[in-house]
């Protein structure tokens, strides 16, 4: 059971998990363990899906998925019988007016609709996964030079389940430089899978990018993909001035995870938010929702 908190009801309320009982078993199971260090895990199995997510026989999936899952289609930009396949409705965009945002230059916005972790003041080599877990920056993209200024900011988890909308977006106006894509296994980032496997986030595919943001400093954009995701897309053109909530890319078919680090004293997160997450909770947010506020040295 997955429990998380709503901002705006500011009650707790249970997930609904795409794959529950397949995920539990693979997990906590030792022949589900063995399945999934044998064959889930590996690209071959989440390209394949993929591949059949690209094909006009995955469309049935479409219609039960929006029904099971109580998805609401008043704000995709199309009509679910015009996606030539599963992918098409999963990777789908929303009409222009779905995720208002603050063109405020102190506001700091969700780069996606997810549920929310966030710390402040993080050691770069004890980033929490998950309570019992940690990671370092360092293993995360393999690069220890780059990550060196991000020691003591804050990082901010975006968990995105299978059905939400899984495009990504920037945070503020800058620049955005090239993708660096780091080759790994496709383990579910699901909270059952985060408390049986360690250092996830490190041993799964992931694409990250250094954003230089006007009003928040250097962020590190980090995508990290999982199972059954058959591509992280990249839809930015590295180098050109980028404005605020504009598409960053998107991911296709499978639960997902997009990480942000700031540098220290850029951005001041929402006290709600923090103390979830202190408490154990992640927080439900959507894309453009305020989420903090420029730190002003």
């Amino acid at each position: 059971m997955i429990k998380y908190f709503n901002r705006k009801s500011k009650k707790y309320e249970i997930e609904k998990v795409a794959g529950d009982t397949y995920l539990k078993w693979i997990y906590s199971s030792p022949l589900g363990m063995k399945f999934l260090e044998a064959i889930v895990k590996k690209k071959i199995f989440s390209k394949l899906y993929g591949l059949f997510c690209n094909t006009k026989y995955s469309k049935r999936k479409i219609h039960p998925f929006i029904k099971d899952f109580n998805i609401s289609m008043d704000e995709c930009a199309i009509n679910y019988n015009d996606f030539k396949c599963f992918n098409d409705f999963f990777s789908r965009s929303l009409k222009q007016n779905a995720r208002p945002f603050s063109m405020n230059k102190k506001i700091l916005i969700s780069p996606v609709d997810g549920r929310l972790s966030a710390y402040e003041h993080i050691n770069l080599n004890k980033i929490i996964q998950i309570k019992g877990f940690t990671y370092s920056l360092s293993d995360l993209i393999n690069n220890n030079k780059a990550s060196e200024k991000f020691n003591n900011g804050t990082c901010l988890i975006f968990r995105l389940c299978p059905t939400d909308y899984h495009r990504f977006h920037f945070i503020d106006w800058g620049t955005c430089e090239s993708c660096n894509k780091i080759k790994g296994y496709y383990y579910s980032v699901n909270p059952i899978a985060l408390k049986n496997i360690s250092n996830v986030f490190c041993k799964n595919k992931r694409e990250w990018t250094i954003f230089h943001s006007n009003n928040f400093g250097d962020i590190f954009y980090i995508e990290i993909g999982a199972t059954c995701v058959g591509s992280i897309i990249q839809t930015y053109c590295p180098g050109k001035n980028i404005s605020k909530g504009d598409e960053k890319g998107y991911f296709k078919f499978g639960g997902s995870t997009v990480v942000l680090f700031f540098e220290e004293n850029r951005a001041i997160i929402d006290k709600d938010i923090l103390e979830q997450t202190k408490n154990g909770y992640e927080t439900k947010v959507l894309m453009g929702e305020k989420i903090g506020i420029k730190c002003e040295n």
